[in-house]
């Protein structure tokens, strides 16, 4: 990929995920670009996701990192599979700790890569760096899903 498109801009331009849909308006929007072997988005946080002044919510920090990491495993087993479209994935295990707290005064970086995957799932380690400092590290794996599930078509 080197025209700059994001990963859920290139593959998935109609979908309405909270964390990472660009047809939710009111949605995060998170823009994942595969990068030197890891997946990487910037976010700007915005005063209503806060949990208290000058702090990222911890649930906006798992969605950003859910949303992520799952971004980065559809696009792993789709160039596993050696595919020209991203399977449809859903989480099926994640974890999530908390670092420090995450500043709001700036943009955060989230990071990810595999570390394990079969044909159809997997296992993805992320970050979320605030003023050059890991604020939350995760771990999860994604499975792509089979017609007759729910978020088969979400991408589409």
């Amino acid at each position: 990929m080197t025209d700059g498109l994001s990963l859920q801009d290139r593959y998935a331009p109609h979908s309405v995920c909270f964390g990472c849909g660009p047809a939710n308006a009111k949605g995060l929007r998170i823009k994942s670009i595969p990068r030197n072997g890891e997946v990487v988005a910037e976010w700007r946080p915005e005063p209503h996701h806060e949990a208290f002044p000058g702090v990222l919510n911890g649930g906006i920090i798992g969605a950003l990192l859910d949303c992520h990491c799952n971004w980065t495993a559809a696009y792993h087993l789709m160039r596993q599979a050696g595919s020209d479209h991203v399977p449809s994935t859903v989480t099926a295990e994640y974890t999530i700790q908390m670092r420090r707290p995450t500043p709001t005064d700036g943009p955060v970086t989230l990071r990810a890569h595999v570390v394990e995957s079969t044909a159809d799932r997997a296992v993805v380690e992320g970050t979320l760096e605030a003023a050059g400092k890991t604020c939350a590290t995760c771990r999860g794996t994604f499975v792509a899903v089979q017609p007759g599930h729910p978020a088969y078509h979400r991408w589409e």
